[in-house]
């Protein structure tokens, strides 16, 4: 069984709309790359995704975020989720039984997610590609031909 997992944003739904009020973690992060990455796992992960929240640690995609933040895993003086953290999270969401993750995400979520699943598969689909604007791209091209992007390198 394979777990998806994608990342947050900067960009939330409260900076467009502030009055949105507590809102679901698909729809609350709208930047973007955070949105190409959910619209991907919504297509070929349905119901095995989860997004990697540095403040609130794994959302399952109904989860409720209930309101704006400002916090990184490139900012430490933000205080984001710790691993260990998100380990337990892990554990405790269900999300250790399965056996690959695969994550559609930059290098820094890439880290965290290899340190979170140790001993577990890893696929990067992602890995190599460079530039947001190139992921943005091949992510939006892979949902709109039904074909993931594991494919779409493969056979151009």
């Amino acid at each position: 069984m394979r777990l998806c997992v994608v990342p947050c944003g900067s960009m939330k739904i409260w900076r467009k709309d502030p009055d949105a009020g507590p809102t679901e973690a698909k729809h609350a992060y709208v930047g973007p790359f955070a949105k190409a990455c959910i619209d991907y796992a919504e297509k070929f992960c349905p119901g095995d995704y989860v997004i990697l929240s540095a403040k609130h640690g794994f959302l399952f995609p109904n989860e409720i975020v209930p309101g704006d933040y400002n916090v990184s895993f490139n900012d430490p003086r933000t205080n984001p989720i710790s691993v260990g953290e998100l380990r337990k999270q892990a554990g405790s969401k269900g999300l250790t039984r399965y056996d690959e993750i695969m994550v559609i995400a930059g290098r820094r979520y890439v880290n965290i997610v290899k340190e979170v699943f140790r001993g577990k598969k890893i696929i990067v689909p992602l890995e190599g590609i460079g530039g947001l604007g190139k992921m943005i791209s091949l992510l939006k091209k892979a949902v709109k031909e039904g074909r993931e992007i594991t494919e779409l390198r493969e056979r151009p």
